[in-house]
């Protein structure tokens, strides 16, 4: 936790590694930004700090066009924290208020819609609806940007319910209309918009170092074809798979090559991933790029991670050599827990058989990964069927909000599982930085991020 007076020293210094993890806004300007904001630093008695970009703007404050805050990693916090406040964060990043209202965010975490308001307000400064509607304006923003839709269809694809509503959230968060703020996109070379079925590119931003080549080799080795590829030579490949998502599906091909951004006179470390998307329903891209950063562990803080394990004799010299590798996760939480049950082999029958098919396939990608209710009804017997049973029936969460150790428990008790595939199920499914192999071995100075400890022995080719 840092005070006031450390915030303020890493605003003064520019430090892109707080980027996310909290934002500053300007009194005198009424802007708020990104801790590694290029503009001049503001006098300690006119700064306020915020927990989220939420926060800043319930208090009145409009997001920077220089720094764009709005564009910041998500803070590391809510990922390793496994209380109400962590999920809830991860719910809401994933969509669900959207979707279902706060009602329905209560209901999943299973609270009351009043106690969640309450929780999320007094630590993050902003209940779940103001936090939704931030997240809705950046959405705006990246689709007025990157595509040519109608500012009318943009409204509703990112989630508002009517467009007065979207052009007052705009204008309050950006201090433009929404033709102000497509006006002020980037163009392409040739002065042109985005030409129609050419996608939505993205920037995955991340904090520090990013080891690419680690996460594109698993998934390089565990894609399941029809679902995933991999193509191009090592450093310049590609990764593309198909999204199951609420309102449609998806395509996806995400670059290995990473970007960083100019650093000017500040700290700016971290950079992102180049990224192209293709929906069917634009109203599947907040969700989309949150699943995506959960797969590439793009919200992770290699800082902490590495200060931590880089002070382990044994992991010094991993972390030396690899600084800023991830622990990567799922975009489906079915995925992974098949692919701990019979390998990505075995997952690959299991797709042609019962997987939906594409309208049109797309290069190796032909389908979607089945669905629990599918594989439950086709596959009803022995292990596999117990797991797609339970998803299928609500018994078995592996959603972005879901209780971990209760997770893991209702694992546990379906016949033929056995603690590595719940252990397995539980870093990659529900993305716990600290989960340990069984039946192992592994010092207590390795937490809280023992997933990460497994990761870097596992690319070293070291047993854990």
């Amino acid at each position: 936790m840092m005070d006031e007076d450390s915030r303020y020293e890493a605003v003064r210094s520019r430090d892109g590694r707080f980027d996310g993890a909290f934002f500053f806004a300007v009194e005198t300007t009424g802007i708020y930004c990104r801790p590694s904001c290029p503009a001049v630093t503001p006098k300690r008695h006119n700064v306020r700090f915020f927990a989220t970009a939420a926060a800043a703007q319930g208090s009145g404050f409009r997001a920077c066009r220089r720094c764009r805050p709005d564009a910041v990693p998500g803070s590391a916090e809510w990922n390793v924290r496994a209380d109400v406040v962590g999920r809830a964060m991860r719910l809401i990043s994933d969509g669900v208020v959207d979707r279902e209202g706060v009602s329905g965010l209560a209901a999943r975490l299973g609270y009351s819609a009043r106690q969640v308001q309450r929780q999320l307000t007094a630590e993050v400064g902003a209940g779940p609806v103001a936090l939704a509607r931030a997240q809705r304006a950046h959405t705006a923003r990246v689709l007025l940007q990157t595509t040519g839709l109608p500012v009318t269809e943009i409204a509703f694809a990112a989630g508002f319910a009517s467009v007065r509503q979207f052009n007052d959230t705009v204008r309050e968060v950006y201090a433009a209309t929404p033709t102000e703020v497509r006006a002020a996109a980037p163009r392409t070379r040739d002065g042109r918009r985005p030409a129609p079925g050419a996608g939505i590119p993205l920037r995955l931003a991340h904090r520090g170092p990013y080891q690419a080549a680690a996460v594109f080799d698993q998934l390089a080795a565990e894609a399941v074809a029809g679902v995933e590829e991999v193509c191009g030579p090592p450093g310049g490949r590609t990764y593309r798979r198909t999204l199951r998502l609420p309102y449609g599906t998806g395509i996806v091909a995400v670059e290995e090559r990473t970007r960083a951004p100019r650093t000017g006179t500040g700290t700016r470390p971290g950079g992102w991933l180049d990224a192209r998307l293709h929906l069917t329903d634009p109203r599947d891209l907040t969700t989309a790029v949150q699943r995506l950063r959960r797969l590439f562990d793009l919200d992770a803080d290699p800082y902490a991670v590495d200060e931590r394990l880089g002070a382990d004799p044994r992991l010094a010299p991993l972390v030396a050599a690899r600084p800023g590798l991830r622990s990567p996760g799922a975009v489906d939480p079915l995925e992974p827990a098949v692919r701990a049950l019979v390998g990505s082999a075995g997952a690959e029958p299991l797709v042609r058989r019962y997987g939906k098919a594409l309208d049109a396939p797309s290069g190796g990608l032909t389908h979607l990964f089945p669905e629990p209710a599918v594989l439950a009804e086709a596959e009803p017997d022995g292990p596999l069927g117990a797991l797609a049973v339970a998803l299928a029936d609500g018994t078995l969460r592996l959603d972005a909000g879901a209780d971990r150790d209760d997770a893991v428990a209702v694992l546990l008790a379906l016949p033929g599982m056995d603690p590595a595939v719940a252990a397995a199920v539980r870093v990659r499914a529900l993305g716990d930085p600290d989960v340990a192999p069984p039946g192992t071995e592994v010092p207590d100075a390795w937490r809280p991020w023992r997933s990460y400890a497994v990761q870097h022995l596992r690319v070293a080719g070291e047993s854990g």
